[in-house]
């Protein structure tokens, strides 16, 4: 058993209670960030919807302090606002932010494909991809929307892995949280599926041919359309949006 360090008196003051509970804290903190982002980013919860910690914590079954923990989480990825004297709403989407996560996904996501087929020496890495397009398509005839997002977004993390630069993803992870958001809006539209397994198609087809225009051309519309559409989303609920 290794000795106390009794130069320090606050090594010998804390009970081994204290740091036990301090570490189930942070475990439920984390499980807790974990499901409500989940349920924030698929619009379970909705912008604008109260989140009560008292209630939190009895879904949970934790006290207030991993709920607090958890919501101080999400309002740092700006996924909550905290306001101390009305509560704590789900944020609405910030068209601003959302435009230029948009702009730097489309950079990196080009970039990204132009590497992968550099760095092909032949078509030997696309049956990862293909075997994802066919997954991509079971999920859209399951109308499982939750699925197709998460297959749809392994798709663009394979191409990173073909290219050699898998840390290109993680980035991209980094900022695309109102992204996700934003397609959980606009996924469930008449169409929307087979657009999005088309376009993919298309960044395989050009891949396979080891075409790097059309790849990129077809990379660019896939992520650009977002930006469009930006521009006319006035059909959308206007309570999902922040204009700044």
């Amino acid at each position: 058993m290794p000795e106390m360090d009794k130069s320090n008196p606050r090594a010998r003051s804390v009970p081994a209670e204290h740091h036990r509970g301090r570490t189930r804290d942070g475990r439920a903190a984390t499980r807790i960030h974990a499901v409500l982002r989940d349920e924030i980013v698929e619009m379970h919860l909705k912008p604008l919807e109260t989140l009560n910690e008292k209630q939190l914590g009895q879904r949970f079954g934790v006290s207030r302090t991993p709920v607090r923990e958890a919501l101080l989480r999400l309002a740092d990825e700006g996924l909550v606002e905290i306001y101390p004297q009305s509560g704590t709403f789900v944020s609405r989407i910030p068209r601003r932010a959302l435009y230029e996560a948009i702009l730097i996904r489309k950079s990196l996501e080009v970039t990204t494909v132009s590497l992968a087929i550099a760095a092909m020496k032949d078509a030997d890495r696309l049956p990862a991809l293909e075997e994802n397009q066919a997954a991509l398509i079971k999920a859209a005839e399951a109308g499982d929307i939750p699925l197709f997002h998460r297959v749809d977004s392994e798709f663009h993390r394979l191409i990173g892995n073909i290219a050699g630069y898998p840390g290109i993803w993680t980035v991209i992870a980094q900022v695309k949280v109102h992204i996700d958001r934003y397609r959980f809006v606009t996924l469930p539209q008449k169409g929307r599926l087979d657009l999005v397994i088309a376009e993919h198609a298309a960044i395989i087809d050009g891949m396979r041919r080891r075409d790097e225009g059309a790849a990129v051309l077809a990379m660019s519309q896939h992520i650009g359309r977002m930006t469009e559409e930006l521009d006319d989303i006035e059909h959308l609920d206007p309570d999902l949006f922040l204009d700044i």
